[in-house]
């Protein structure tokens, strides 16, 4: 008897596969081409499937959506929220997809985030976009903000709650990618700075970690001090004077977290010392001096910009709430290498050194649609979408 009943198991879930209804969920359900981009990464990264593949939301467009930010103290969020409310927000009001955008900022204090954010839900939000967040502390408030129907979106960081989707940076390789370019940009031997985020953030530690992996790998290379330049030129200008004034330690590199590297590049050019390769992010201040400079580096990176992390974040939420299913609950983009010609097409040689944008990547090239498409069950445009009558 057990026989038949372990055949007749067996037979329906041969059919039920045939059929095509089991798929692969999570970081199995990628093609190749993205699943690579996935190999070098913080190990606390959910990438299982999500609770939202057939999320319906708990009312039609449009939608109020809630933007709980840490902090507002830079050029990256300056430009995310340019990015979000008069860029995004305008074009799909215009489409009769959202009705408002509600901004609050907490000054880096989780409790602080928590209540925003469930002040949110209880004001009827309909989605909740999450900031450079604390990756386990708000994870009751995010199963709080799910029990009540609205999801939430995690960006230039990452959250472990299940109920939760990041659409944000491999931070892992892209700390790798920079460490190993500086490397070998010094000839693999010498004394490196490094500037970091903010401690304590997943952003922040990610890039770290996979930094120290790379310069692990020359012998040659020694880390002589690391500082926080906390995401913000002021801070990072400060803090990296008051190294060189103090360590007589000779410094052939240094990697920076952006957004601090023109604060970095205005310090060194005022301690005296010669000028030595560092690691740009994207901050056009900092681009102006390589583009006066152009033997300055060889390339640089597109590690988090803040106006294509705005647009990826907000298409995932827009698809979410649309019902086109996401495959996984993280979603990572790559570090994207940029050279002076990039630089050159965007500035002028008259470029302003202390300028608040940013250098983003061509041709929306950090989230196409082509790719886009393939982390949904049921991808569509997401602007073009309208609700089934």
């Amino acid at each position: 008897m057990l026989k038949k009943i372990v055949a007749a198991l067996f037979t329906l879930s041969s059919l039920y596969h045939m059929n095509g209804v089991a798929k692969a969920d999570g970081l199995d359900s990628l093609p190749p081409d993205q699943k690579a981009l996935y190999e070098n990464i913080d190990p606390a990264i959910p990438l299982g499937g999500t609770v939202y593949k057939d999320f319906v939301p708990k009312r039609p467009p449009p939608w109020k959506i809630g933007y709980a930010s840490t902090y507002a103290g830079n050029t990256w969020r300056a430009n995310i929220l340019d990015e979000f409310t008069n860029v995004l927000l305008p074009r799909y009001k215009e489409a009769g997809l959202v009705s408002d955008l509600i901004v609050t900022q907490s000054d880096l204090k989780d409790a602080v985030q928590i209540q925003q954010m469930r002040q949110m839900v209880d004001d009827g939000v309909d989605a909740i976009v999450i900031c450079c967040s604390n990756i386990t502390a708000l994870n009751k408030t995010i199963e709080y903000a799910h029990s009540k129907g609205v999801p939430v979106f995690s960006v230039s960081g990452y959250v472990t709650s299940p109920y939760a989707i990041n659409a944000t940076e491999n931070n892992t390789d892209g700390g790798y990618k920079a460490a190993e370019w500086l490397a070998k940009e010094i000839g693999e031997k010498g004394n490196v700075l490094m500037v970091s985020g903010i401690p304590g953030f997943a952003s922040s530690d990610s890039f770290d970690i996979g930094a120290k992996n790379a310069f692990d790998k020359f012998p040659g290379i020694k880390i002589v001090g690391t500082i926080a330049g906390k995401w913000t030129d002021q801070v990072a200008q400060v803090e990296v004077q008051k190294f060189l004034a103090t360590n007589l330690a000779e410094v052939n590199g240094i990697l920076v977290q952006s957004a601090s590297e023109n604060g970095v590049v205005n310090a060194v050019q005022q301690s005296g010392r010669d000028m030595m390769p560092i690691v740009l992010g994207g901050e056009a201040s900092a681009a102006c001096y390589w583009r006066k400079n152009p033997d300055f580096i060889s390339k640089s990176f597109h590690f988090w910009p803040p106006r294509s992390d705005a647009r990826l974040v907000w298409d995932v939420m827009m698809r979410t709430l649309e019902g086109q299913g996401p495959k996984i609950q993280s979603i990572l983009r790559p570090a994207l290498p940029y050279t002076i010609d990039d630089v050159k097409e965007v500035l002028k040689e008259d470029c302003d050194p202390n300028s608040t944008d940013w250098i983003e990547p061509k041709n929306n090239g950090w989230w196409p649609a082509d790719v886009a498409a393939n982390y949904f069950e049921r991808p569509e445009d997401p602007l073009a979408w309208r609700p089934k009558k």
